[in-house]
């Protein structure tokens, strides 16, 4: 695909995939609405994009809060008119067994993984929908294809991120708008610095880059795939899991009881 000049807008751009993914299409030429907490963080961000000659510009904005969301999307469809590419990528996980969990602990998870995924899509997509082009790209995980224990509530807002997308790939059929999730296993970011994984080993030998996932996004936007999962070959994971499920869930169980043990012990 051709990005040049396309206008797209990532979520959770302040950091990990959503900051790569904002270098990558900034390369290819495009225009990057770069929308997270973190302004000060988005700022430096967006004078690195300056050096690509690329229209940039900053939101700062809780996608929990739709309020805060609605503000922005004023903001953003006066200068731009249309989104030609969302990527909702903000997300976070909490560690910890859900009888330990709060339950605000666990509403926060679904209120930014799925909830600001469904404010951002309602808002812009009917403009998508008007000039009959456009794509949606949700970055969700392979933990919304496997319950895992100790990150129960992170992987149901990404299974119902990907129940979303594939109903709603249905629905945009002949409209010109696409919707493709992303589907990385352990990604080398900041994702694990949040204080519940203080005793976790950060990352798997099999984890990958933040920019590995970001290539993955370029290609997902303009894909006619439901799904990528990244790297390709996990995919032969989520199929052994679906095929053969009373073989393969005592095994991932087993293996994440223990961290999670490990944690609880500490």
């Amino acid at each position: 695909m051709n990005f040049k000049d396309k206008v797209v807008l990532i979520t959770g751009a302040s950091s990990g995939i959503g900051r790569e993914s904002a270098i990558q299409f900034a390369k290819r030429g495009a225009n990057i609405i770069l929308v997270a907490r973190g302004k000060d963080k988005l700022d430096q961000l967006d004078k690195e994009l300056s050096k690509f000659n690329i229209s940039s510009l900053v939101c700062e904005c809780d996608i929990s809060n739709k309020l805060q969301v609605k503000k922005i999307s004023k903001i953003i469809l006066e200068k731009y008119d249309s989104v030609d590419i969302l990527v909702n990528n903000a997300g976070f996980a909490i560690f910890g067994s859900v009888v330990d969990l709060t339950i605000e602990e666990i509403e926060s998870q679904m209120a930014t993984n799925y909830f600001g995924m469904i404010y951002c899509t309602k808002i812009f997509l009917p403009s998508m929908i008007k000039k009959k082009s456009g794509h949606i790209v949700n970055v969700a995980s392979v933990a919304g294809s496997m319950g895992l224990p100790g990150i129960a509530p992170y992987c149901a807002t990404k299974f119902a991120m990907l129940g979303f997308s594939e109903g709603l790939k249905h629905e945009l059929k002949e409209t010109g708008v696409g919707v493709t999730v992303v589907s990385p296993i352990m990604v080398r970011t900041n994702f694990f610095e949040h204080s519940s994984f203080k005793n976790m080993p950060k990352y798997s030998p099999i984890s990958i880059s933040a920019k590995t996932v970001a290539k993955a996004i370029l290609k997902a936007s303009d894909s006619p795939r439901l799904e990528i999962i990244v790297p390709s070959i996990v995919r032969i994971a989520v199929w052994l899991k679906s095929t053969f499920p009373y073989l393969i869930n005592p095994i991932l169980g087993s293996v994440f009881r223990k961290q999670l043990d490990s944690k609880e012990q500490n």
